[in-house]
Order: structure tokens, then sequence, then C-alpha cells
């Protein structure tokens, strides 16, 4: 199983970045799919994923209304839309696969984690 999180870069406040992840080794449609970050000196937090077999997505109340999450079953592939970027949201991103997503709730436990890409959100 790979996970490899792409798009990760500098930007303003305000700023926007997707952040992109090829998986490859895990079901396309029978397993959910996520983000999680690390920001400096904190603990590693759910940010959004996403359940191929039932359409079910989530996203962090910290991020809902400027982070969207989405998957390209076709490709085996997850996205995440990061708009209006705040310093806060600096943070290592990383994709994970194989794990429980729900409308109201992303579990902390995933099967697969892939290397994070680094967001940097600086003025």
């Amino acid at each position: 199983v790979q996970l490899q999180a792409s798009g990760g870069g500098s930007v303003q406040p305000g700023g926007s970045l997707t952040l992109s992840c090829q998986v490859s080794g895990v079901g396309v449609g029978d397993n959910a799919k996520g983000w999680f970050r690390q920001r400096p000196g904190r603990e590693r937090e759910p940010v959004a994923c996403v359940d191929s077999a039932d359409g079910a997505a989530y996203v962090a109340d910290a991020m809902k209304g400027r982070f969207t999450v989405s998957a390209d079953n076709a490709n085996n592939m997850i996205y995440l839309q990061m708009n209006n970027l705040k310093l806060e949201d600096t943070a290592i991103y990383s994709c994970a696969a194989k794990g429980i997503c729900l409308t109201d709730m992303m579990g902390r436990l995933f099967d697969y984690r892939g290397r994070g890409t680094l967001v940097t959100v600086s003025s």
C-alpha cells in the first residue's frame, strides 16, 4: 500500500492550495480515505475524509466552509481543496486510507497513512 501526497507549499493568509494524494494497493470503492494534519507542537488531528462506498464526507469543524474533500475513484485519488488559509493551518498534511468516515465524524485510526506534505501559511 502506498499513499503519496503532494501539493503543499507556502501561501499567504487568505490564499488557497489543493493537496492531492495518489493511493495504490487498496480498493477504490470499499474504504474511506482522508487527510490528517500535524501542526507544530501539537498532536495529529483529523481534517477531512470521504467514503467512496456511500459518498459520506466529513470536514472538521475548524476547517468547515474553507476545506473541501473529494475523491476521484477512477484514478484512486483523493484531494483536499483548502481556501482562505489561516496561519494556524500551517502543518504537515498526510493522507490515509481504510478507516471510519461518517458525515459527522472521522476516525483517528486509519490502517494506512502516507508521508505528509508541508503547508506553510505566513505573511
